[in-house]
């Protein structure tokens, strides 16, 4: 890459010392591609697996459902991606969030989210239980995180866009786990994102040293005694990374230094990115007053039980999980949409909120008009109907034309490809109508 900066070069060669051949080197290796399994998402009842998958995939080191793939396989373009089967990642980023330690019923904070990556991979280790907050502080990568938080089935996360301080106002020991996977001078990018080569000067990287202490400052206050932090970057400069984590212990004496780490391009078949652990001292204590949205039952909140009780029972099975947590009745109402909160949802009220739970659906003309999210949190063996296709049908569905079905089924249903969910339909007369969004539709391959 003949076009690097020649102060970047300058670090470089100082900081790499005798590596640095084999560092520069690596800039004429082609990147890997790479994908990481979502083990919410069930094949035939099943949880969706390497051999599931028709590509050729080889094992990620460092993360049990990562793997890397060919270029020609195009995952990307394939019925799987929209059903949430997985998400294209790159190997490294994968790497932070194993050293998160998130187990089922946590208080979880992905506080710089975008595009989503890390938080769905937080959201498959919750398994559905506990909350995460996913937060992005820039609106248009905040909507993009939270199609992602859908696509990939997740009914116990929050996405909401704040800048880190005003969180900490509100959510002041409230987390667990945080994940700190901080903006940052990009150089473990250059490789895979050459546009990134023209952002980066040597006043860029002082600035970003700043913002990424005052986002470490507004996480030490959110995170409870006993609870991780992890901060990660995607640059290879020590101030960013090692200087960052030395002034965060030294700054904080409550919190101690359990691990640090740096995966390098001629070392590992992935990006540049570092890694740090931290641990609060003191025994695991999390509370924070709960508020803001009214929550509660449908005639609480003044909504058409009859139209939605009606829809719940002619659709989702009331055997399955599924339906017993949302008849559990945790609800909110937030800009004509019913949501089903995640546990122990905190107050959100004032702070700009895009996804506070499991979107549900609408209330039209004495109707419940099901939402898109909900179909994808389901799986068959939530459905009391659903309509499987083949690769082809699934790709027709998605551009947007019908499906063909059993002529004695009649109403709502997930139409799914191999047994996992794409969206709603709703059968009538041997055709599934399609409800597959419009902003959604494209053509594959």
């Amino acid at each position: 890459m003949n076009n690097l900066p020649i102060d970047y070069i300058e670090r470089m060669k100082e900081f790499f010392g005798e590596d640095w051949e084999a560092f520069y080197g690596s800039y004429d290796a082609k990147a890997r591609r790479s994908l990481r399994i979502n083990s919410l998402k069930k094949v035939n009842d099943k949880e969706v697996s390497k051999a599931e998958l028709p590509f050729s995939l080889t094992d990620i080191p460092w993360c049990e459902q990562g793997f890397y793939y060919e270029e020609e396989d195009a995952p990307g373009k394939h019925p799987f991606h929209e059903a949430g089967a997985y998400y294209i990642q790159e190997a490294s980023a994968m790497k932070p969030v194993t050293l998160l330690d998130v187990k089922p019923g946590m208080h979880v904070l992905d506080l710089c989210a975008a595009p989503g990556g890390k938080s769905t991979q937080i959201g498959a280790l919750l398994k559905g239980e506990g909350i995460l907050i996913s937060n992005e502080p820039i609106p248009s990568r905040a909507k993009i995180l939270s199609e992602n938080m859908e696509r990939m089935g997740i009914i116990n996360a929050l996405t909401v866009s704040e800048m880190p301080d005003a969180l900490a106002e509100r959510f002041e020991g409230f987390f667990q786990r945080i994940l700190v996977d901080a903006p940052c001078s990009g150089e473990g990018m250059f490789r895979k994102h050459p546009e990134a080569i023209d952002e980066w000067s040597v006043t860029n990287v002082e600035t970003c040293i700043e913002r990424q202490r005052q986002i470490l400052d507004a996480a030490h206050r959110m995170l409870c005694p006993g609870g991780r932090l992890v901060y990660s970057t995607c640059t290879f400069e020590y101030g960013e990374n090692e200087g960052n984590a030395e002034w965060f212990v030294k700054e904080y004496e409550d919190t101690k230094l359990i691990s640090s780490e740096r995966m390098l391009p001629h070392k590992v078949e992935g990006e540049g990115h570092f890694m740090a652990v931290f641990e609060k001292e003191g025994a695991a204590v999390t509370s924070v007053p709960k508020g803001g949205y009214e929550r509660g039952t449908l005639q609480k909140l003044k909504l058409d039980s009859t139209s939605f009780n009606e829809f719940m029972e002619d659709t989702v099975k009331n055997t399955s999980h599924l339906y017993k947590r949302i008849k559990e009745g945790n609800f909110c109402a937030y800009k004509d949409m019913l949501y089903l909160l995640p546990e122990d949802c905190p107050s959100l009220s004032g702070l700009k909120v895009l996804r506070p739970g499991l979107a549900l659906g609408s209330f039209k003309k004495n109707r419940f008009e099901p939402e898109h999210a909900f179909a994808l949190a389901m799986a068959t063996e939530d459905a009391v109907r659903f309509f499987d296709t083949d690769i082809n049908e699934a790709s027709s569905y998605i551009e947007g034309l019908t499906v063909n079905c059993d002529p004695n089924l009649k109403g709502w249903g997930i139409v799914c490809v191999n047994g996992m969910s794409l969206g709603w339909g709703k059968a009538g007369g041997g055709t599934v109508k399609n409800h597959y969004p419009k902003g959604l539709r494209k053509k594959l391959g």
